[in-house]
């Protein structure tokens, strides 16, 4: 599979780290984004940069995108429609609101495009090193042709069901992440106001039965102060992952009309306007 070309669309925190990992995995990576910057950070890193979304398309047949919203991706889907080539497989990686894939995928099959709601499980520094979770769902068929893609980026993939399965599953996967990032929040802030050094208990913590994932992707930023290196941030335009979708999508998924309480305070300091550009969640807990 060495030297075949895949297409990325969206080459922000978890796009960037994706094309890297594939350029290493021995694919030629051939990417777009909005952002001049971007663009030239895929070619330092080996990539090629595309002119547009139809450009992508015309120079590949599996194609990775990476979106910040619905309109984003309603956008990309209608460039693809227009360049894309029959049988054409797009691996949609966006944690997005069902409805806004399912649109997309309509348009494009209308070409012959086939669109997978394959979302992530992971953070941008996880991505970074190549240990993200993809769940895949949609045409089977076509997800079988995808592995080696999905290979080259992920630690591990996942078919779980038609279209629209992969969201579902991901918004229950984002709750416990939801869950168990305020809770090392809170677990560090007590530790800290017990008097106790907080890079002993992230250490000591991290080693028993208490440890999450979680903490121990974020505990090391807590213990720091530091969060300016963002690896998920709050888009606030409601469609892109730190809160719309998730909200939006577990409303749609869940059958009991209840929320937890602890995804409603993750929501909360979710949405602290003082937020926007930091790593988002346990930095506003922390520091409160």
């Amino acid at each position: 599979m060495a030297h075949q070309t895949v297409g990325m669309i969206g080459l922000g925190i978890m796009g960037s780290a994706m094309s890297f990992n594939l350029g290493r995995a021995g694919f030629r990576v051939v990417g777009f984004d909005i952002v001049p910057h971007r663009r030239a950070e895929l070619v330092r890193s080996g990539g090629i940069a595309a002119r547009s979304p139809r450009d992508v398309a015309r120079r590949a047949n599996i194609i990775v995108t990476s979106l910040p919203s619905a309109n984003a991706l309603s956008e990309v889907a209608e460039d693809l429609a227009q360049s894309g080539g029959r049988g054409t497989i797009v691996i949609e990686t966006s944690t997005l609101p069902i409805p806004a894939k399912e649109a997309a995928r309509d348009v494009l099959a209308r070409r012959g495009v086939v669109l997978l709601d394959c979302p992530l499980s992971g953070t941008g520094a996880q991505a970074r090193v190549k240990d993200l979770i993809i769940y895949a769902s949609g045409d089977r068929a076509a997800y079988r042709k995808t592995v080696p893609v999905l290979q080259g980026f992920t630690r591990a993939n996942y078919y779980v069901g038609p279209f629209g399965a992969g969201s579902k599953m991901k918004f229950v996967a984002n709750l416990l992440v939801a869950i168990h990032n305020v809770a090392a929040a809170e677990a560090m802030v007590l530790g800290m106001k017990a008097g106790l050094d907080p890079a002993l208990v992230l250490k000591v913590v991290s080693d028993g039965a208490g440890s999450s994932r979680m903490l121990q992707v974020r505990g090391p930023m807590m213990v720091k102060g530091d969060y300016s290196e963002a690896t998920m941030k709050n888009e606030r335009d409601g469609d892109g992952p730190g809160q719309g979708g998730h909200r939006r999508g577990v409303r749609r998924a869940r059958t009991d009309g209840r929320e937890a309480a602890a995804e409603k305070k993750a929501r909360v300091a979710l949405s602290s306007p003082r937020r926007g550009d930091d790593d988002t969640l346990c930095a506003a807990i922390v520091s409160a």
